[in-house]
């Protein structure tokens, strides 16, 4: 008896001093029974058995420190099911995205996995309710993406107890029932395009009506229907002239679209020349010269700002007369092409008599910063003069959109020449042009930040469709600074530097953020490769980053090179692998490891 309770004993000690040693999986198993479960996972090449997902870099494996914290799987045409029980083996998991891929069903049980902080479930196929108590045990949670999918029945009550919840985006469901009241310091909200009813609660009037709207049931502010009826009448004249507006556009669009002659893709096509991120560009020949000349001088168009303010038409205001003087009714009054949408927006292609072609660019979500505050800016942006940036030429304002107005670049954006053009101006992309093009993105960015030396994000939307060409192949960057003006949530939804990891994995941006977004592009000219960082719909490109620093590890870093360079530059092969290190050390995922912007300048400008 005493040698069997001295063997119990020595059992009760192995269990306190290793508990649950036995049963625990490590980081690689747990992740590898988790690719099980999908019916599809071919993008997930890269996890194998017996290597660290860290060291080995699997792809969509955030680590810090060695330490699985964040999988970021999205944009993989990933299906089946979600081992959440294979996640709870891994205790430092703080951030899960599955954005854009094929699940269906009942959200997963990810409630078992209590330290989560971030969890991004959007477009997908998920439906179903989600029970009430669902995040009672998240109570870490900042971030809710679970929009564009399915999911049916009241909005969980249980979100009203998050109380570090920062994002929370439901937008695009089948969401039924009332708002629940949340207290907490949420930043960005958007519960649009379900079927909400009543009342909205008083504590979420100060946000945008956006995040309400198309949702029929619904009154209260921010909304303008009211919840009492005959109240009809309170709308006013400046609303019905809003209304009025509004729907005039409308039909002025309706036309221009049956006019064009140009095909149209949803997501911007590459192959379209005038690819400038989030531009749509109309062709515009202005009135003529005899009615502007009776207006007299510029003067004319700077001080019309009162029309604007009271909601009128107005004019524009030149904040750059380099290039002449031309107000809103040239462009109102031109045969319009319509060449894209954006997520910033869309914009026209104006090409007046006196042979400037302009850029018009329509702002609908700019409504941050007081009307000084924006025209201040504006007439800052018209004072910029740098050979590696675009400068604007004047602007319109009204309350509910701006209109931004920028020389137009015949060639295109730099992702059209390097990606959707394969005549004479992509064949003109040799080593030594890329070369430049590369340094002159990165004196522009030098410039930028010395003028907005003190921005989170100088730039916030640096990418190859960003970058204007002009007909001597220097790069002009475009649609810089603009992240001070532009509402949050809406930045957040559109801006590039919220879809890389320093946002997706650490919900931070900051000026690292542009250095990543910078080092996307050194890998896109390198390689040639359309980068899969770009779309946000699955629809394919090269995950550059993942690619690169595999081969890096691999010793094989000349395959990287885009064999249009090697076949005809192979003598400038060092300097290109000096420039593709650069661009690896841009897009190191943790922002502490990576370079800072002055140092990247100063390695490319050394290439």
């Amino acid at each position: 008896m005493a040698a069997v309770r001295l063997l119990l004993f020595h059992l009760l000690l192995l269990l306190l001093l290793f508990p649950f040693s036995s049963f625990s999986l490590s980081e690689n198993e747990a992740l590898l029974n988790l690719k099980k479960s999908f019916s599809n996972p071919v993008a997930l090449s890269s996890w194998v058995p017996n290597q660290s997902p860290c060291s080995s870099r699997w792809l969509g494996v955030i680590c810090f420190n060695n330490i699985v914290s964040s999988l970021h799987l999205a944009d993989l045409s990933l299906s089946g099911t979600i081992d959440v029980d294979a996640l709870t083996q891994i205790p430092t998991l703080r951030s899960i995205s599955f954005i854009n891929n094929s699940f269906s069903g009942p959200i997963p049980p990810f409630n078992k996995l209590g330290a989560l902080k971030a969890l991004y479930l959007a477009r997908n196929h998920f439906s179903g309710q989600i029970p009430s108590d669902f995040f009672s045990q998240l109570a870490s949670l900042k971030k809710i993406w679970i929009s564009d999918n399915n999911f049916s029945g009241p909005i969980p009550s249980s979100l009203t107890n998050l109380r570090f919840l920062t994002e929370l985006h439901l937008e695009n469901n089948q969401f039924s029932g009332p708002v629940p009241e949340l207290k907490q310091g949420i930043k960005s909200l958007d519960m649009s395009n379900n079927k909400l009813q009543g009342e909205i609660p008083a504590a979420m009037s100060r946000f945008d009506a956006n995040s309400f709207s198309n949702n029929e049931g619904l009154c209260g502010k921010p909304l303008i229907k009211e919840c009492e009826a005959g109240s009809s009448e309170g709308s006013g004249w400046g609303m019905k002239m809003v209304i009025i507006l509004i729907a005039a556009v409308a039909l002025a669009m309706i036309f221009v679209l049956m006019r064009s002659k140009r095909r149209r893709d949803d997501d911007f096509s590459v192959m379209s020349r005038d690819h400038v991120d989030e531009v749509v560009q109309v062709h515009v020949p202005s009135s003529n010269h005899s009615r502007a000349s009776e207006r007299g001088s510029k003067k004319e168009f700077t001080s019309s700002k009162k029309g604007s303010s009271r909601g009128g038409m107005g004019d524009l205001v030149m904040v750059n007369d380099e290039k002449g003087v031309f107000g809103l009714p040239d462009l109102m009054k031109a045969a319009a092409e319509v060449l894209g949408n954006g997520g910033l927006g869309s914009a026209y292609k104006a090409a007046m008599n006196n042979g400037l072609s302009v850029v018009v660019k329509r702002m609908r979500e700019m409504n941050k910063v007081s009307r000084d505050i924006f025209d201040a800016e504006m007439r800052r942006f018209g004072r910029l003069r740098n050979p590696n940036i675009i400068t604007p030429l004047a602007y319109h304002y009204r309350k509910e959109e701006k209109l931004f107005v920028t020389e137009y670049m015949p060639k295109g954006s730099l992702l059209y020449v390097l990606h959707g053009d394969r005549g004479s101006s992509h064949a003109d992309l040799n080593w030594p042009m890329r070369l430049n093009i590369v340094k002159g993105i990165a004196r522009g960015l030098g410039f930028i930040y010395s003028e907005f030396p003190n921005e989170v994000l100088p730039h916030g939307n640096l990418k190859s469709s960003n970058v204007l060409l002009t007909e001597n192949y220097e790069p002009l960057l475009s649609d810089f600074a603009f992240h001070p003006l532009i509402n949050p949530n809406y930045a957040i939804q559109t801006m590039f530097a919220y879809k890389t990891p320093d946002y997706v994995s650490y919900q931070h941006v900051s000026q690292k953020t542009d250095v990543y977004c910078l080092g996307i592009i050194v890998l896109e000219i390198i390689t040639g490769k359309f980068p899969s960082q770009y779309h946000s719909n699955g629809k394919g490109g090269t995950d550059v980053v993942h690619w690169v620093f595999t081969a890096i590890s691999e010793r094989r870093e000349a395959e990287l090179i885009d064999p249009e360079l090697m076949s005809n530059h192979s003598n400038s092969l060092n300097q290109m692998l000096q420039l593709l290190q650069v661009g690896a050390a841009c897009t190191e995922s943790n922002p502490d490891q990576r370079l800072n912007m002055k140092e990247a300048i100063r390695r490319i400008e050394e290439v």
